[in-house]
């Protein structure tokens, strides 16, 4: 509308004021500046519906007056001696020297009168097509924003008659000029991110990457060419080969061929296509993928292919099951004058919009606060300063390990000093020398070790210690750690003890002289001299043996290569792999006290009983534990549980919701031991409990990891029953079941350190796949105590009121008055939920809980994203329609189309840089506590980060890692 009006000024004032258009002047380029009359140049097209679009009116110069050109979109106009164009270009005139100028002044004078015309005649054309369209504007009362959406109506009720399809028609020609006008440069680059064939590793050195896809070439080709199968390992998708195909088929179809197999030389021209830098170029093969039989447009039945090309290179099997819906989605809302098909300028909208539906609520001016914030962390310092600061950092966050690994370093120097002295008093000293002072002082260390390694491992205490104030000067988060990091010291002490004894003592005393052996040695060895295989085969020789066999067994079982089944080894050492294996091979250890035990009392150079000591080192510690395996014994059999519901859902987890016990008080983040006797009625494992303390049952979610998981699957997937028709497709069973379920047995609570979430202002909890467990009780019970807190508020403001009523404007100072400021507030302000997950079927996990979050926090005190590494990150071509089908569903309807919920999916890894600089902006000063549950390479960054952070601003992050 004001594109129209606005040429329509523009042509209104082509003369000047004051002058008639119509001219006596013989010589356009002589007397344009003595008559005032300015000539224009008119470019016209000519459709195939005989309407003519005016596409641009510019003045004429001298020079481009004498030609005069009509462009006729067959092609008409470019031919020689078509009727339908005309062209007179100015060499036509200079071409005739011999005319004379009257012949001039007269073929310049119709030229000028036929441009007269033509102009006119356009302006009359323009005129009448703006005062037509602005009367079905009024018509259908057409708002500016919606002037499209109600023209569809209109249309859709005119029927087939030919007046409705006009009215679409010039619908349509209005949204793209409006469309055009809209486009600009920053728009196209933006664009051209979302429109990447090939990853940016390949197309930052284009020489390079050339020459790794000759290099394919080279390797894939027969006879010379590239076969259409090969295509997509040669370009580097051979993750996406569907696409690739596609891809192939759709630049031979620019070529105007269609070949099973090219060249060298065609797949560079192939290559310099998919690598272009256009933005047009780009998006024009993308369309041509679309537009498969090339009539340049798009119905919704090629839309709905190339959906579930997208869904299949993602692999989005359910978006492949609603591909015709979202089909139908973005046809409703590209082609609302339901013409039935799309072009490319409407592809190119829907590109170019997608942010404005896609809102991840994330404020622009968080980046210009966190730099302001953070400009003094960028000061420049000196180096000493740095240093120094560094280090401060690190004692704080540290200091409880540092003080606790130092106390127990020492008491090892401690321990091996002591003995080394002692026996270097003993006569033995004179015939095995400094061998047997070092692995006597090796011995007490392990001694010591061994019993220290049972206290990490007894949970019920450090889970009653960690509420104490005993909690503020140990780590017990770190229990697990501590735990390997003193069998580290025990293989050390072993080494030195056991190599010691073998290769040095006993070798010099087997050749130790008669006399120096009578003198020194005969009253602890006795007479006559052992040999040295009576050494080794003696009590003390004998159960140090085995003690290092079984240890060497147990360690080498419980390393993560044989625990996680990194190591693959042929049947049947296969079953040395694995939890079983590590879990079974752990219970050696029994055997291995019980040895330690008898090697401490059959000792060579020591013959009074209180001095030999062993026991008395593992005796307060061996009590405890073995008092803790027996608490769980009976406990287990006072926590009689009933299941209620059991799930198997995608990625092969299983849920199971089961009674809670009366006496069975946990906090959120803790977690529990479980048994099945029906898989093992030894082995017990620990799971993160996800649902909260309020809640009236108890549930975990336990992915199939290892082989005691997948065998609790089967279990369970036998008395589950299949779904039934038109219900969810995933296994259940509940109480109703007619087959019996398993018997089940728990133990705990056990502590953990996402329990202590309460103590911070705003959490950032970080969950990777199965690691949101742990999260999911937290989440669930904020809401409830969101829940409390508003009845409360709500109860507060009701007694008040009444209050109010009844004494007027006096107030009461009375101690029955509830006072709003008295009730206790929740500590935590905000939580914000990253889930990154790889699988897309993770989500259905905690569907319920992410839409029960959204649905109940008005407040928005839970902000919740989820992310989804299985999908092309954002600029690849394999994922951008799916991107505008997120976008334009979730702008419909609230639902996200991957998770199913109301929270949006991200698509590939977070960048938690970001993310820390949102905090840091909007809860500057806050104490964030940032817990963390997966892989220890994230654990790094999200550490790292918090440090960074930490030094740049007023707010501070504590890390936590979940341990098992």
């Amino acid at each position: 509308m004001k594109g129209l009006a606005k040429h329509g000024r523009r042509w209104a004032s082509d003369t000047v004021p004051g002058k008639s258009p119509a001219s006596d002047s013989t010589s356009p380029a002589g007397t344009e500046a003595s008559y005032g009359e300015e000539l224009v140049e008119v470019t016209l097209d000519l459709q195939e519906d005989d309407t003519i679009v005016l596409r641009s009116v510019e003045p004429a110069t001298a020079a481009s007056a004498l030609t005069i050109k009509i462009d006729d979109d067959d092609g008409g106009g470019g031919g020689g001696g078509g009727g339908s164009g005309a062209e007179t270009p100015r060499a036509a005139s200079s071409s005739a020297p011999s005319r004379s100028p009257a012949m001039r002044r007269s073929s310049s004078s119709r030229l000028r009168q036929f441009s007269q015309e033509l102009k006119a005649e356009a302006v009359a054309k323009a005129r009448q097509f703006s005062q037509e369209l602005k009367a079905e504007l009024r018509r259908f009362s057409w708002s500016h924003g919606h002037a499209s959406r109600v023209l569809s109506a209109s249309t859709s009720s005119a029927g087939q008659n030919a007046g409705g399809f006009d009215v679409a028609l010039a619908a349509r020609a209005l949204r793209k000029q409006r469309a055009q006008l809209d486009r600009n440069r920053s728009g196209a680059q933006k664009a051209l991110r979302g429109l990447r064939f090939i990853s940016n590793s390949k197309t930052n050195c284009s020489i390079d990457a050339w020459n790794e896809i000759q290099a394919s070439f080279d390797k894939l080709a027969k006879d010379g060419c590239l076969y259409r199968q090969d295509f997509a390992q040669c370009i580097g998708m051979k993750d996406s080969k569907e696409f690739a195909l596609e891809l192939f088929d759709a630049l031979g179809r620019r070529r105007r061929m269609k070949v099973d197999r090219i060249s060298k030389d065609e797949l560079h021209e192939f290559w310099c296509q998919i690598t272009d830098q256009s933005f047009d170029s780009r998006l024009q093969i993308f369309f041509d993928m679309v537009d498969k039989n090339e009539d340049g447009r798009i119905t919704g039945e090629e839309v709905k292919e190339i959906i579930m090309l997208s869904a299949s290179a993602n692999r989005l099997s359910r978006l492949k099951e609603q591909a015709e819906e979202y089909a139908a989605l973005i046809m409703e809302e590209l082609d609302p004058e339901q013409l039935g098909y799309i072009e490319l300028w409407q592809l190119e909208t829907l590109l170019l919009q997608k942010d404005t539906y896609l809102n991840y609520s994330q404020a622009l001016s968080y980046t210009s606060q966190a730099l302001s914030q953070n400009l003094q962390g960028l000061r420049r310092r000196s180096r000493i300063r740095r240093l120094s600061t560094k280090c401060l950092y690190y004692l704080e966050e540290n200091w409880r390990r540092i003080w606790v690994v130092t106390l127990w370093v020492m008491i090892m120097i401690g321990l091996f000093t002591w003995k080394f002295v002692q026996y270097k008093q003993k006569a033995a000293f004179q015939v095995m020398g400094y061998c047997l002072l070092t692995a006597k002082g090796a011995a007490e260390t392990l001694k010591f070790n061994m019993a220290l390694i049972l206290l990490p491992v007894c949970r019920n205490t450090i889970t009653w210690l960690r509420n104490t104030r005993v909690g503020l000067f140990i780590p017990f988060d770190d229990n697990i750690n501590f735990h390997k990091t003193i069998a580290a010291a025990i293989v050390v002490g072993v080494i030195l003890h056991v190599g010691d004894h073998l290769a040095c003592d006993f070798v010099r005393l087997e050749h130790a002289s008669k006399d120096v052996y009578h003198r020194y040695l005969e009253d602890d060895f006795g007479n006559p001299k052992p040999t040295y295989f009576d050494l080794v085969k003696g009590i003390e020789g004998v159960t140090g043996i085995l003690m290092v066999i079984l240890m060497l067994i147990a360690f080498t079982l419980a390393t993560r290569w044989f625990r996680r089944s990194l190591v693959k080894l042929p049947k049947p050492f296969d079953r040395l792999t694995g939890f079983n294996a590590f879990w079974y091979s752990h219970h050696l250890f029994v055997l291995v006290y019980i040895l330690l035990i008898i090697h401490g009392v059959f000792l060579y150079l020591v013959h009074h009983w209180y001095r030999k000591t062993t026991w008395m080192y593992l005796a307060v510690p061996v009590l405890l534990y073995a008092g803790e395996r027996t608490l769980r014994f009976f406990r287990s059999g006072m926590y009689t549980v009933r299941l209620l519901k059991v799930a198997i859902y995608p990625g092969n987890v299983l849920t199971l919701k089961m009674s809670k016990p009366p006496q069975f008080k946990y906090k959120s983040g803790q977690y529990m031991f479980v048994q099945c006797p029906a898989v093992s009625p030894f082995e017990w494992h620990p799971f993160s409990i996800t649902s909260a303390p309020g809640d009236d049952f108890l549930s975990v979610h336990i992915r199939q990891l290892g082989d005691w998981t997948q065998e609790l699957k089967r279990v369970f997937a036998e008395a589950c029953e299949p779904p039934v028709a038109g219900k969810s497709g995933l296994l259940r069973a509940d109480e109703t079941t007619k087959k019996s379920l398993p018997k089940l047995c728990i133990d705990g609570p056990y502590g953990a350190p996402a329990q202590d979430y309460k103590k911070y202002d705003v959490l950032l909890l970080v969950g990777l796949g199965i690691g949101a467990t742990p999260f999911i009780s937290i989440l669930k019970d904020l809401i409830n105590t969101i829940v409390k807190s508003e009845e409360q508020a709500d109860s507060v403001t009701d007694v008040s009121r009444n209050s109010d009523l009844s004494i007027g404007s006096v107030e009461s100072p009375g101690p029955n008055r509830v006072s709003p400021r008295r009730r206790k507030t929740l500590k935590t302000t905000n939580a914000y939920f990253y889930w990154v997950t790889r699988e897309q079927g993770s989500f259905d996990w905690f569907k319920g809980v992410m839409n029960e979050v959204a649905e109940i926090d008005q407040r928005g005190v839970i902000e919740m994203h989820n992310y989804l590494t299985s999908v092309y990150e954002e600029g690849d071509a394999r994922s951008a329609l799916i991107t505008m089908v997120q976008a334009l569903n979730h702008a419909k309807n609230g639902i996200d189309i991957v998770s199913g919920t109301t929270v949006r999916t991200h698509f590939a890894r977070p960048n938690w840089k970001k993310a820390f600089n949102k905090l840091c902006s909007k809860h500057s000063g806050a104490r964030i506590g940032v817990f963390y549950c997966g892989a220890p390479v994230l654990a790094k960054e999200l550490s790292k980060l918090c440090y960074e952070f930490n030094q740049k601003g007023p707010t501070k992050f504590d890390f936590h890692k979940e341990h098992f």
